[in-house]
């Protein structure tokens, strides 16, 4: 591979993976498992995907395409920061089932994705060498998301080592943001924001809102812009499910960030979200920003431009969030699901007394094989990993880049493959399990 030819960006693009699982699921994809055609091939549980679903959200886009004619305004231009058609239903879908508060379409930036989100947001609000912190463990893309182009430093701020002490929920607090500050401004960096996700990617837990509340108070005294991520904010669990109500002490609701948004009238506080989990259609490429900050969303709007979502995607959408009949079933059936496929790991790592964090939302379970390592280290954390894909194949996504301190603990993601193949995946992870110690 000849880089000479490239810029000093694309020189440092070329050789920096996206992931650090890439290749292993690209492995993978080609060595699938079926039941029949391919019963010792790999099942990938690393790509934070719900398959559960789709078939249901198929057959409405089917019947819309089918019976309904294209508006007038779908092959031409529109605003770049999303068609008015499109974010008047938006707005209507979020208020509806995410943020139980009105969203003013006016407030809301549309992008191709939740990538595109982040990295305009970013691009808009920070400077090269500012820094974004982040509660960690935390989604390991987010370093390239707001590094690759705004040129944003990820910070990641740890605030617990052992799993077991977020087993009620995270625990991030302001304390834990002036020890980051302190830190920052010693480095002779900015402290431009606070990244915080809700429900969790990797843990699942739920940011409660009263603490959430205390952090954007925080950050508007210090000038620091806070941003929630809500991307998994319909996908919720029911705790009160027979197999996992005992992993929980007391209800924690999910609030929406827009609610403390609507209250406190910030220019430093804003929302994300994407229809790509709580919808399984990442490949449709639809995120939100929804902010009170006027400038904010002009220059978000001059820079949008390359991130624009097709105008066919966006009336096709429009038209299925708008029907509320259908997606009040979805939800509340989605929902149900995630909470089958939830319960159905968290039975198998009971069985095989694996600790793990109870999570609330999300799609995933945070677990803890740390004592199969040879080593507390970074090297040991990979060795186990490869080991559990070369003799398993079953793919988990390793804690490498979610920005923590104790190695061995791997993301599960259960909604991305289905029922049956789901349970193939976590026997072979028993008996693997059961083979490293011996039993």
């Amino acid at each position: 591979m000849n880089l000479d030819s490239l810029s000093n960006r694309g020189v440092r693009a070329a050789g920096t993976p996206l992931r650090i699982d890439y290749d292993a699921f690209m492995e993978a994809e080609e060595d699938r498992y079926h039941p029949e055609d391919n019963p010792s091939g790999k099942l990938p549980l690393n790509i934070a995907e719900n398959r559960l679903s789709w078939h249901e959200l198929r057959e409405k886009i089917e019947e819309i395409t089918r019976g309904t004619s294209i508006p007038d305004w779908v092959p031409g231009y529109t605003s770049t920061r999303g068609a008015p058609e499109f974010r008047e239903a938006a707005a209507h879908f979020l208020a509806r089932h995410l943020t139980d508060c009105a969203i003013d379409p006016e407030r809301l930036g549309v992008s191709a994705g939740a990538t595109s989100v982040i990295e305009t947001t970013c691009f808009a609000l920070a400077d090269a060498g500012d820094v974004a912190v982040i509660p960690a463990p935390c989604y390991p893309v987010y370093r390239q998301d707001m590094g690759n182009v705004p040129g944003v430093e990820r910070f990641d701020l740890v605030t617990h080592h052992e799993p077991q002490e977020i087993a009620r929920g995270p625990v991030l607090d302001v304390e834990h943001l002036e020890g980051a500050l302190g830190e920052i401004e010693a480095a002779g960096k900015r402290f431009r924001m606070l990244v915080v996700t809700s429900p969790d990617n990797p843990t699942g837990g739920i940011h409660r809102i009263e603490r959430l509340r205390r952090l954007a108070g925080w950050c508007i005294d210090h000038g620091i812009h806070m941003v929630l991520n809500e991307i998994y904010g319909l996908s919720l669990l029911d705790t009160d499910h027979p197999d996992i109500r005992m992993d929980y002490e007391g209800a924690v609701p999910f609030t929406s960030f827009a609610q403390v948004m609507a209250d406190l009238d910030s220019d430093y506080l804003h929302l994300w979200y994407a229809l790509s989990k709580d919808l399984g259609i990442s490949g449709f490429r639809v995120g939100f920003l929804y902010s009170l900050n006027e400038a904010l969303l002009q220059a978000y709007e001059n820079f949008n431009l390359p991130h624009s979502i097709s105008n066919h995607t966006q009336w096709l959408l429009g038209k299925l969030l708008t029907d509320d009949h259908f997606m009040d079933g979805y939800v509340a059936r989605n929902q149900e699901r995630l909470t089958g496929s939830y319960a159905r790991v968290v039975r198998h790592l009971k069985r095989l007394d694996l600790p793990y964090v109870p999570a609330r939302g999300s799609l995933f379970v945070w677990s803890d094989f740390s004592e199969l390592m040879d080593g507390a280290s970074e090297e040991a954390e990979l060795g186990l990993w490869k080991a559990i894909f070369r003799e398993a194949g079953v793919l988990l996504t390793p804690g490498v880049g979610f920005g923590h301190t104790k190695h061995g603990i791997f993301r599960i993601v259960h909604p991305c493959v289905e029922a049956e193949e789901l349970e193939v995946a976590m026997k072979r992870l028993g008996r693997f399990v059961r083979g490293a110690r011996g039993a």
